[in-house]
């Protein structure tokens, strides 16, 4: 169609050209006229930059596998299209949106390589503001994404090295505790041998050091009451039989799963008057299987830590595989038990029936950082008191991950905004306002899923729904600001 200088200097965006600018660009571009449907398409190359003069556009968004509408207008002289032309080869020249028109609509179509031409000699110094703008907003939201994960990897790293700490300490003292014993043991055994004990006392003696040892390991777990009551009554047993200090025996006694029925028998294996040595030597082989013990858990609370933060951190794993959500979620979980507060109570509400699912673990661990993170944030905001429930389930053929808390909810005046880069509500110097984006970029964009809030007072829920078939891995979709 006939291009009017005229025309499309009525055109905000060229109103201020001059008459021989008006002319250059009618003579480089061109006027179209499309019919209702598409005009380009999300992802493809970037060729032209198209300028409304009459008619009716709408763009959308491709938001895991379905068009979004972002905008929809009829106003004249809004533009769309290859608008990065002028950076060059230094980003991916593609459109990065859709845009259809619902009646015959004209545009001023200018190719893309002309409208760089025209922006470098015309506006060079409006270019260079442009580009580090655009370079500079990007450098500036990767280094805050940086900081945004070393900030939690400190905190990571605080919180495991706390619960490290108490089982290491542990073990340092059993430890510790197990080699006294084991002395006191090695004097006891030199006593035994050089007193009045037969030969058949000894063996006698040492079977029944056997049975203890055997019935230390299945001690059952008695009540605190039930525990108070069996301690009385062998502290009595002791007594009777003169052996003294029994109440210092008895609790070791009890918490090997010992009763009077055991005490009678290692009474009729010896005779009375070397019974309290008997019964001391065997009191330390008690010590030192449940010290062995403590050393045994305090160690596997430690591999188990490990093995979580090896989860968490998804070292010597396939980038893109099929994972049990729930692994990812308890590892998360254990990590962050340090910056929970006692105040802060979770309810884990997994529904185990749920398949596994195609997934960037490394990646989904960090969105499952960021939303317990702020969770934890809303409680500690309102007193520090309330629970924090994380769901699973099936929610129409996706995986439904949900972290609910009762802290204050979002307010529905912000709720648009907080999957916005830098959008924050929290005090200055505690959130960078990039953890609920980076988190939609990796739901949405890289896994082609869904995350959304739902929130009123005392009820807050981020849903994060991933679809259960594998698609092809998604990588960083190219973000422009």
């Amino acid at each position: 169609m006939p291009c009017s200088p005229r025309e499309i200097s009525s055109l905000f965006l060229f109103e201020k050209l001059s008459a021989e600018q008006l002319g250059r660009l009618c003579s480089e571009g061109r006027v179209e006229l499309f019919e209702p449907g598409p005009v380009y398409t999300e992802g493809d190359p970037a060729t032209c930059f198209f300028v409304m003069i009459e008619g009716t556009v709408v763009l959308s968004r491709r938001v895991a596998g379905d068009d979004v509408e972002v905008t929809r207008t009829s106003q004249r002289g809004v533009y769309a299209g290859a608008m990065q032309a002028y950076l060059g080869d230094r980003v991916r020249q593609v459109y990065n949106n859709s845009m259809r028109v619902t009646e015959p609509t004209r545009f001023f179509v200018l190719p893309a390589d002309i409208f760089a031409d025209v922006m470098t000699d015309w506006f060079p110094m409006a270019t260079h503001l442009l580009e580090g703008l655009f370079f500079g907003s990007k450098n500036t939201q990767a280094a805050i994404g940086q900081r945004e994960r070393l900030l939690a990897l400190g905190s990571l790293s605080a919180g495991l090295t706390h619960e490290l700490n108490n089982p290491a300490a542990a073990a340092v003292r059993a430890t510790a505790t197990l080699r006294e014993r084991i002395a006191k043991m090695r004097h006891k055994l030199a006593v035994i041998t050089e007193g009045p004990f037969s030969r058949d006392a000894l063996v006698s003696l040492i079977e029944i050091q056997e049975r203890t040892a055997e019935r230390v390991a299945k001690a059952p777990v008695l009540s605190p009451l039930e525990a108070s009551d069996q301690e009385d009554t062998l502290t009595d047993w002791l007594e009777d039989h003169g052996i003294d200090h029994g109440w210092q025996l008895a609790p070791a006694f009890v918490q090997a799963g010992l009763d009077v029925d055991w005490l009678e028998r290692v009474a009729a294996a010896v005779d009375e008057e070397i019974l309290p040595g008997a019964v001391g030597w065997l009191n330390y082989t008690i010590e030192t299987e449940l010290l062995m013990n403590e050393i045994e858990d305090s160690t596997t609370r430690i591999s188990h830590l490990v093995d979580a933060a090896k989860q968490y951190s998804q070292l010597d794993r396939a980038p893109y595989r099929v994972v049990d959500v729930h692994e990812l979620l308890d590892s998360t979980l254990l990590m962050l038990s340090g910056k929970r507060g006692p105040g802060i109570k979770v309810v884990k509400e997994y529904d185990r029936t749920v398949p596994p699912v195609p997934a960037y673990p490394a990646e989904l661990n960090q969105v499952w950082t960021n939303l317990i993170d702020n969770a934890v944030s809303a409680i500690n905001s309102a007193g520090g008191t309330g629970t924090l429930t994380v769901r699973t389930g099936l929610d129409h053929e996706r995986l439904l991950v949900e972290f609910r808390d009762t802290g204050p909810g979002v307010p529905p005046e912000i709720k648009g905004r907080i999957f916005d880069p830098f959008f924050t509500t929290k005090p200055v110097g505690e959130g960078t306002g990039l953890g609920l984006d980076i988190s939609w970029r990796i739901v949405v964009n890289k896994h082609h899923g869904t995350l959304r809030v739902e929130s009123v007072p005392g009820d807050t829920r981020f849903q994060v729904l991933l679809p259960l078939t594998a698609e092809t891995p998604a990588e960083e979709v190219e973000e422009t600001v």
